[in-house]
């Protein structure tokens, strides 16, 4: 391979990175996205749960990546008391169940229709700089190596980005604000595929067991505990199998896939841009801090990004300080939710299986008109006062 120049180089192929290098290329720049996999959404490492609201908006039309359409979600108190909410209301991780590999195909292919250059088993090694500035990455792929040049430079690569940090932006987390996530595919279970199912309490410390109906018999069965609660990120199989043990319509099933891995549950970071550089998705820290989920977050993050990004190609200024586009523009949308949800996250890690009981126990033929902190702590508040005294700020 010999050097390559573009408009923008996205690295990841990622839900967010193929939105950006989409919208980039909409916008009439010259697109080149990298993916160090052989294949685009392989291994799946998701719950593959996503909501509707969101799709319009950022162009993704519904299509056969899509397993079932749920009704809503139901949470599960440690004594098993259940509250149940619509998909409407239920958050950005209730609605569609999908097949995340075919989901993320379908988003690279829609970038690669409207002109994006899609490499794979191409990684990143380094970044190109010129007097302090990104001008894009050299890169590995089938054992030689060679430069993509470009003005612009998306860092996608997911949760474990290195893009960040090579270009000096603090990306840096504490155990608190991770999860160790554990998925297995099962068959043979009793699942119920008109709900999303999540557990909570200390059967996954710091997290929830999820239940993600992919059809009559067949779910994803999957775990988040907080890493500064475990002693080993292997602690995640443990309380994932005791779950499964202590429930027969799920023991009598059989495992016939596991994917692991670890998702940040942090604070939205304070710098997602430098000259030559955005970041976007799981690598500038766009998971929700409750849910654990950022597919929705990373791809309306990533249509503001793909589109600024052209908008510097074509003004000759791929500067900090025109990104500020992108950097207050995903902001507006998303940051005063995540932060909040942080906050929560923060208080909620601390409650007793007694309060997560008090809590389902008010929700349980409660009407709320949005699954919020805020709505949720003004119920509870009605009947258990004391349980609230510790959210007061959320209030």
């Amino acid at each position: 391979m010999s050097d390559l120049k573009t408009d923008v180089l996205v690295i990841g192929a990622g839900p967010a990175g193929s939105m950006t290098a989409k919208w980039a290329a909409k916008n009439g720049a010259k697109v080149v996205m990298i993916e160090k996999r052989q294949e685009i959404g392989s291994p799946v490492r998701c719950g593959e749960g996503i909501s509707k609201s969101w799709l319009e908006g950022v162009g993704i039309k519904p299509g056969r990546w899509i397993n079932l359409e749920v009704e809503g979600a139901r949470i599960f108190s440690p004594s098993e008391k259940v509250f149940e909410i619509n998909e409407k209301d239920a958050g950005n991780e209730v609605g569609y169940v999908v097949e995340r590999t075919a989901f993320d195909k379908q988003l690279a292919i829609d970038a690669a229709n409207v002109g994006v250059d899609v490499f794979l088993k191409t990684a990143a090694v380094t970044m190109l700089k010129e007097n302090g500035r990104i001008v894009g990455a050299k890169v590995k792929r089938s054992g030689e190596t060679f430069e993509i040049h470009a003005p612009v430079t998306i860092g996608a690569d997911g949760f474990e980005s290195q893009v960040g940090r090579w270009a000096g932006i603090p990306t840096n987390i504490s155990t608190r604000d991770m999860d160790t996530c554990l998925q297995y595919r099962m068959t043979n279970v009793d699942c119920d595929v008109r709900y999303c199912d999540f557990y909570l309490g200390k059967v996954a410390p710091g997290g929830y067991v999820w239940i993600f109906p992919k059809a009559e018999g067949l779910a994803n069965v999957g775990i988040g505990v907080q890493v500064s609660k475990v002693t080993a990120m292997a602690d995640a199989r443990t309380y994932l199998d005791r779950w499964i043990d202590h429930h027969p319509g799920y023991a009598k099933g059989k495992k016939i896939d596991m994917v692991g891995g670890g998702v940040s549950i942090s604070a939205p970071i304070k710098q997602t841009v430098a000259d030559g550089i955005m970041l976007v998705g799981d690598a500038a820290r766009m998971i929700d801090p409750l849910t654990g989920g950022g597919i929705a977050n990373g791809c309306i993050a990533g249509k503001i990004c793909g589109t600024v990004a052209a908008e510097a190609v074509h003004a000759g200024t791929p500067t900090k300080e025109f990104f500020q586009k992108y950097e207050k523009g995903w902001r507006a949308l998303l940051e005063e939710k995540l932060y909040r949800n942080w906050l929560a996250k923060e208080k909620l890690v601390q409650l007793s299986d007694e309060v997560f009981d008090k809590v389902i126990d008010v929700l349980q033929g409660y009407k709320l008109e949005k699954l919020s902190v805020h709505n949720i702590l003004k119920a509870v508040h009605e009947k258990y006062p004391e349980v609230t005294k510790e959210f007061e700020e959320f209030l």
